[in-house]
């Protein structure tokens, strides 16, 4: 049999490593960038397949012991210069990652990972804008977006047989108002296949302040999406653009045309080889297209809300709080050190999306010793020193308040309330539906306030701080008015039956039938004295107290 020449047999065994190389890189899309420990594990992989064919596999020799036992033991070959060789190049990635994680590590850098940020102190009262209405509040969480967006979806059969939500929802601040958004995706392979020529047709827009959900069909449907296959997927898209860059965040957006985008963070390490990664740079994708900018972080359009995800400001800011006096400060001593509580909400103001989150001492009880808010876009951050109960401690002041009806809260929206902190949540049915609004306030968190709409339990609430004689919480919060009754409508919402009052002043007065069972005494023709609160919504009021101050006319 003729020999295989051996500058052949190289170049084989060179040609089928290459295209195992590229298979690997194709499915797992690392980072090709020595600051992301993918890339050295990658290489790894890389040198390896391609030194197996040359003999890495002789350096083991497998013995047969008795019975079906084996053995395996270095080969004697290992102790040639070449499988040295063989062995010092596969390992030196593993050893860049194992040093490379060691000097990067916050025992080498404290002070450096407490410096990645700068945090401004502020005063709350003066600071966060006092909340008037809280119409304009996204109280919903991701579990209950998701349960009235795949309701919404539910009825569209052409679209919910072929495709589902993506299950991510992006809080975003759409035309001055809070929206949760979700991309749709291709419900598994075989769907992918037969609609890829369509694209993905819409998007799943969800008001939180509402508790509504709609479908927004697009002109151009989206062709580039984490459930695409091959060139139709997101993420090799993206790879093979940018394949230097270590992605972060992907929140799915739109600008205030309506037009979506993936906003993709990519990282960089601010310690080290391996430490403190934070986005230095953002792509814009435009899934529809595939056109796509780069742009430096500190130049992100206005428009864009989600740069920084919660988790990584959360993460930031407990460099700074933990590690500000050194490493064994933070292990020993404490001197000073504060953390975040471990979930965070969600604010909107100045046309922008903020985190916030509560901070507690590293002997965490159920108390806050202050809060940070962190800008979604620019990554600033600030400080209020308030005192006051942490967040799972006002949920169950608010789930005790109707313990009977075993509602769940979700985690609390912080707000200004006539200058005192104040947690507002929503409190869920087994099913996830909204049922309830709650107030708790911070520093007094046995004051708590609920209401079936955000404005009623806002209504409750001014009124509970007067009654406790709080400062700013003053009883003119409250209007008090004579009108008399026109007409009467009797609504049921929600399974709550509310009565619209619509009265010689032109504006319609309503109240749950629940709240105040009173009100079913009350005639066209009456003349009542009525205490109320602005519901947000023009014309329409919330009665907190009613006297009738003319009897009622007889009936003929």
């Amino acid at each position: 049999m003729k020999r295989i020449n051996p500058a052949v047999s190289a170049i084989v065994k060179l040609l089928v490593s290459t295209a195992i190389v590229f298979l690997l890189f194709y499915i797992f899309l690392p980072p090709l960038n020595p600051c992301s420990t993918e890339f050295w594990i990658f290489l790894t992989a890389v040198l390896a397949i391609y030194l197996i064919p040359f003999g890495l596999t002789k350096l083991f020799k497998v013995y047969s012991l008795p019975g079906s036992a084996t053995r395996v033991e270095f080969s004697p070959q290992t102790r040639t210069v070449k499988y040295k060789i063989m062995v010092a190049v596969v390992a030196l990635p593993i050893a860049v990652i194992v040093v490379g994680g060691i000097f990067s590590s916050t025992f080498f850098n404290a002070k450096k990972y407490a410096g990645v940020i700068s945090v401004t102190e502020a005063d709350f009262a003066t600071d966060m804008p006092e909340t008037n209405s809280v119409t304009n509040i996204a109280l919903m969480d991701t579990d209950s977006a998701v349960t009235i967006g795949n309701r919404a979806l539910g009825s569209l059969s052409d679209v919910v047989s072929q495709y589902v939500s993506s299950g991510e929802y992006t809080q975003i601040n759409y035309q001055g108002t809070p929206q949760k958004l979700s991309n749709l995706e291709y419900d598994g392979f075989f769907k992918w296949l037969g609609n890829r020529a369509n694209g993905i047709p819409g998007y799943v827009m969800v008001d939180p302040v509402n508790n509504t959900a709609e479908y927004k069909k697009l002109a151009a449907p989206l062709k580039y999406v984490e459930s695409g296959y091959f060139g139709d997927d997101l993420m090799r898209t993206l790879r093979f653009n940018y394949p230097t860059k270590i992605f972060g965040t992907i929140a799915f957006e739109i600008d205030e045309a309506g037009t979506p985008y993936f906003i993709v963070s990519c990282m960089s390490p601010k310690v080290g080889l391996f430490g403190a990664y934070d986005v230095s740079e953002v792509i814009i994708f435009n899934p529809a297209d595939g056109t796509h900018t780069k742009v430096p972080v500190g130049e992100v359009p206005q428009w864009i809300d989600i740069v920084y995800d919660g988790y990584l400001a959360e993460d930031k800011y407990n460099w700074h709080g933990l590690l500000s006096g050194g490493f064994w400060n933070s292990v020993i001593g404490n001197k000073g050190c504060k953390q975040t509580t471990d979930d965070f909400g969600y604010l909107m103001y100045d046309d922008d999306v903020w985190y916030y989150t509560g901070v507690t001492s590293v002997t965490a009880d159920a108390s806050n010793i202050g809060f940070i808010v962190s800008n979604a876009r620019t990554g600033e951050y600030k400080y209020y020193s308030v005192v006051g109960a942490e967040e799972y401690s006002a949920m169950n002041a608010a789930e005790g308040e109707v313990q009977e009806k075993g509602y769940e809260a979700s985690f609390p929206a912080l707000i200004n309330v006539s200058g005192e902190a104040t947690y507002i949540m929503v409190l869920k049915d087994a099913s996830g539906l909204v049922k309830l609004y709650a107030l708790v306030n911070v520093e007094h968190y046995s004051i708590v306030a609920t209401g079936e709409t955000q404005a009623a339990a806002m209504a409750a609430y001014k009124k509970l701080l007067s009654q406790n004689g709080i400062a700013g919480g003053g009883a003119s919060a409250d209007t008090t008015t004579d009108v008399t009754v026109k007409e009467i409508e009797k609504l049921v919402i929600d399974g709550n039956s509310f009565f619209y009052f619509l009265c010689s002043d032109g504006n319609y007065y309503r109240v749950s039938v629940a709240e105040d069972e009173s009100v079913l005494f009350i005639r066209e023709g009456d003349a009542l004295t009525v205490t109320y609160a602005e519901t947000g919504t023009a014309g329409i009021r919330n009665i907190l107290e009613w006297t009738e101050t003319v009897p009622a006319s007889p009936e003929n």
